[in-house]
């Protein structure tokens, strides 16, 4: 199954946190923190200005990008965990 965000609305692969045992313990999933990097799978239309220009995407497809904990909109596809949100709700650009 494939998805095409709209608008200034982009989907992005959360990447997966490196399982570290410290200690001989190991952290349940249920107790690890959201990772706040990822990769842009997709972008959207793109936002309308006033006149009715599109305004340019500031992320492209294959960046790494920062993303805020909480943010966006958790979407499952062919049993993979995307996250959905807007342009300006990412942080920034990993180079």
């Amino acid at each position: 199954m494939k998805i095409q965000p709209l608008g200034d609305r982009v989907l992005v692969e959360p990447l997966k946190e490196s399982e570290e045992v410290k200690g001989g313990i190991i952290i349940p999933d249920t107790a690890k923190e959201k990772p706040q990097q990822g990769k842009v799978i997709a972008i959207g239309t793109g936002k309308l200005n006033d006149k009715g220009e599109k305004i340019a995407f500031n992320v492209k497809v294959g960046d790494m990008v920062l993303m805020p904990k909480y943010g966006g909109t958790e979407v499952k596809l062919d049993d993979k965990k995307y996250q959905i949100m807007r342009e300006e709700d990412i942080l920034g650009i990993l180079k």
